[in-house]
């Protein structure tokens, strides 16, 4: 399996921003995805996940109601949607899969990870 995430960038607080993580190899629809961060000198941070036909998301309270985690399991993909976006929110953003249809907000719990996409919020 290979996730590659894309879609990052510079932008000044409030605006919005999509990431987009496009997995390959022997991926399933069924297979929960999630997407974490991590800012300079910190641990990497659960952000969203969302479970394997789409029905369920779930969010960490730092994003909750500005961000939106969705799939589209024919095109294999899987997206992040930022909006009213913070300096707070300046990291990498990962994305990764998990082999199991339930999401999951622990990073030990995901199987697969992708390379990254930095996201720079200036004030």
């Amino acid at each position: 399996v290979q996730l590659q995430a894309s879609g990052g960038g510079l932008v000044q607080a409030g605006d919005s921003l999509r990431l987009s993580c496009a997995a390959s190899g022997r991926t399933s629809s069924s297979y929960a995805m999630g997407w974490f961060r991590q800012a300079p000198g910190k641990e990497r941070e659960f952000v969203a996940s969302i479970n394997g036909n789409g029905g369920s998301r779930y969010y960490g309270d730092s994003v909750k109601g500005r961000f939106t985690i969705s799939r589209d399991n024919a095109k294999k993909m899987v997206y992040l949607q930022m909006n009213s976006l913070k300096p707070e929110d300046t990291a990498v953003y990962y994305c990764a899969l998990r082999l199991s249809g339930f999401y999951a907000t622990r990073r030990d719990e995901y199987n697969y990870w992708g390379q990254g996409t930095q996201v720079t919020v200036s004030s």
